[in-house]
């Protein structure tokens, strides 16, 4: 096979690697248009390990606080579940179903050896993530009561 052939080859598997991630890469009819953006974390290292059965130890200051890089992971992965699994529809964390929250809360505890506030914080972090989310993409809207004045 001639050299140049073998480039254009390679070349191609390639662009169809980064094409079959889910890179956010917009097409208009199979040509590529351009990246918008680097896609969204899947945390794999912190599945890995859930396969391995492996839980790090969320470690807390003296005051409650979590600390560590057990806990950071735990943070970036109840937000990567908090997008993932909760969707992104004009209501308040309260009107989630309650089996949306509990799937998070079991995928955490499974992932992580949570301690110290347990499921309560982890909900609440989930629940700020996804709004702050929502807030990101301008979901979220703003009713503001009529009053008499307008």
């Amino acid at each position: 096979m001639e050299e140049s052939v073998k480039k254009e080859i390679l070349s191609v598997k390639m662009v169809s690697q980064h094409q079959s991630k889910d890179s956010g890469s917009k097409k208009n009819g199979g040509k590529e248009l351009g990246m918008s953006g680097r896609g969204m974390s899947t945390m794999p290292r912190v599945v890995k390990r859930k396969l391995q059965k492996l839980r790090p130890i969320v470690e807390y200051n003296k005051r409650g606080k979590g600390i560590g890089q057990a806990h950071s992971e735990m943070q970036s992965y109840i937000g990567v579940l908090a997008r993932s699994r909760v969707p992104l529809v004009d209501m308040k964390w309260a009107q989630i179903p309650k089996d949306i929250k509990e799937q998070i809360w079991e995928a955490v505890d499974i992932a992580f050896v949570v301690g110290q506030g347990g499921k309560n914080s982890v909900l609440a972090s989930a629940a700020k993530k996804w709004k702050d989310f929502k807030s990101e993409r301008g979901i979220i809207s703003f009713h503001t009561p009529m009053t008499g004045r307008d």
